[in-house]
């Protein structure tokens, strides 16, 4: 099994801005596949969160067949 270079061992992306890694860190997600279990808006509240780091980690999940939740 290959890895991507831009996927960490997490499955955080690589590139994803320190400030981004540290709000995901800060607010207990230490897996990508938590990020499935929560919504693009709740994301974004995440001080040090923006919309190039969601799109980011938008594309992650996908490449594992996965997405945020959906919240109505």
């Amino acid at each position: 099994m290959t890895q991507d270079k831009n996927i960490n061992k997490i499955g955080i992306p690589a590139d994803l801005a320190k400030p981004a890694r540290r709000a995901l860190l800060g607010a207990g997600y230490v897996q990508l596949e938590q990020l499935a279990n929560v919504s693009e808006a709740e994301i974004l509240q995440l001080h040090g969160m923006g919309p190039k780091a969601l799109e980011q980690l938008r594309r992650a999940l996908a490449t594992k067949g996965l997405s945020f939740a959906s919240r109505a």
